[in-house]
């Protein structure tokens, strides 16, 4: 990301998601519902539960839906069964890209997501082909009003790798610190970040690539259509890239 600004990309992916608000609801519940059957309604006991809850949550999801999530996977003796499955590919310039999704049906998810890299000037390779590019972290973001001696007092004693300062996009929006951990110390941080009560703007465990490759403006659109029709299928619930766009860029894309 080196010359780009992280908030930038992080904004501009947020604007994206709030305009398919209903989309990403669908696919909050469905991991919900998809932990709560695997391993019982109870957060306090269910890590995955809690994940989904919280991702939810940062996804503004009324609490009474994600209520009915809970009840509907840990309740259910039947229904669908969800398995976690990682389509990995190739997208405009040789962009690494990696597909997480929950399905219950394996022959009919494949062939959707081999056809999406296809019509989107990309190719789905095998697994494994992409995935030893990206190391799975828990990242927290932290508003970047909060004081920083703090953050990184509380961060690091709670177990966190590393802690990156904000980057002000004016003097109404100071970024966010970005808190990473391992995923096993993930809830441990996040915890004691809420219990002093500083404000998390949202918080993941997730894939992060371990070098980008810089898009010219042709093929970042090129690469945002195909990660919008990823995300439209209702199976796939995330997509990550080792795509670096330059804010001037990103600014022009939908």
């Amino acid at each position: 990301m080196a010359g780009h600004s992280k908030w930038a990309n992080i904004r501009h992916r947020k604007d994206r998601q709030d305009k398919k608000k209903g989309k990403i609801w669908s696919k909050c519940s469905r991991a919900i519902i998809a932990a709560a059957r695997a391993g019982g309604g109870d957060p306090a006991t269910n890590l995955a539960l809690r994940y989904a809850i919280d991702e939810a949550k940062y996804a503004n999801m009324p609490k009474d839906t994600i209520t009915r999530a809970i009840d509907k996977g840990a309740g259910s003796a039947g229904g669908d069964a969800f398995e976690s499955v990682s389509y990995e590919g190739y997208g405009p310039n040789g962009v690494a890209v990696i597909a997480d999704a929950l399905t219950d049906n394996r022959n009919r998810t494949a062939p959707e997501v081999r056809s999406t890299f296809t019509k989107h000037g990309g190719n789905l390779g095998a697994t494994g082909c992409v995935g030893y590019m990206f190391e799975t972290k828990g990242q927290i973001r932290v508003s970047g009003a909060a004081d920083e001696e703090q953050v990184m007092e509380i961060a690091l004693e709670a177990g966190a790798n590393d802690v990156q300062p904000p980057e002000p996009i004016d003097d109404d929006d100071p970024g966010f610190w970005t808190v990473e951990t391992s995923p096993a110390d993930f809830a441990t941080v996040k915890d004691a970040i809420e219990q002093a009560g500083l404000e998390i703007v949202d918080a993941e465990i997730t894939k992060i690539p371990d070098n980008t490759i810089t898009l010219d403006a042709n093929d970042a659109r090129k690469l945002m259509n195909l990660i919008d029709a990823l995300e439209d299928s209702d199976d796939v619930q995330k997509v990550y890239t080792n795509a670096d766009i330059p804010d001037e860029i990103l600014a022009t894309l939908d």
